[in-house]
């Protein structure tokens, strides 16, 4: 039974993660930014239900004391949120600001707080500290500037993780593309189910990826 931590499970692919670790036995704790995802959370079955908004400085900063020095065997940061637009235009700085605070400054306040925990999981041997990010902040795959804005986001959300790798060396930290899958983000006509995309990455951190990898959901790896 391992001791799991999900940030942002209210929904989608965080959601489906908790389901599916719930079903398997393990204490899962999950995060959702409001009362109806805490709801649900509750219903599914997780040990604990905590609330933060990653988009908010605020509630992040309380994360740590909610924890309460437990010992992590995995944490998976899954929030995120997407942006439309491309480079034609310049994203206004209200979106800027917010899909920045959501998918960058929200991991990176959430590292300090949550690696050490990591650190100690796994008997003390250290755990897997594993981020949903996307191919689309590839820079090598790059093919065009579509979603602008959300590209940039994980383009800077892989970097935070890369470097923050090197201050917490008992953790393995991981980036994670789950394909394009059949969330509110991906859309009805995405190829890849949603159960699909969770299980996947459940057996590639289970079979104990590379520190500093980035791969996809499938365990292809894929360029930075």
């Amino acid at each position: 039974m391992a001791q799991v931590l999900l940030i942002g499970a209210s929904r989608g692919l965080g959601y489906e993660m908790a389901r599916q670790y719930v079903a398997n036995g393990d204490q899962v704790i999950a995060t959702a930014r409001d009362d109806a995802g805490l709801a649900r959370l509750t219903e599914l079955g997780v040990s604990r239900a905590l609330r933060v908004d990653v988009a908010d400085p605020a509630s992040v900063s309380g994360l740590s004391w909610q924890l309460d020095g437990v010992a992590l065997d995995l944490a998976v940061h899954v929030a995120g949120v997407p942006a439309r637009g491309d480079a034609l235009s310049p994203p206004t700085q209200q979106d800027f600001d917010q899909v920045m605070h959501a998918n960058v400054l929200g991991a990176m306040q959430v590292i300090p707080q949550v690696a050490p925990l990591v650190e100690e999981g796994c008997g003390g041997q250290g755990g897997i500290f594993a981020f949903v990010s996307s191919i689309r902040g590839s820079i090598a795959a790059a093919d065009s500037s579509g979603s602008w804005l959300y590209r940039v986001s994980k383009s800077a959300l892989n970097m935070a993780v890369a470097s923050a790798r090197f201050d917490y060396p008992r953790a393995t930290m991981v980036l994670l593309h789950p394909g394009w899958a059949q969330t509110d983000m991906g859309g009805a006509e995405a190829p890849v189910r949603v159960e699909d995309s969770v299980r996947g990455m459940r057996q590639l951190l289970a079979s104990g990826p590379a520190n500093g990898s980035f791969l996809q959901y499938d365990g292809e790896p894929l360029d930075w």
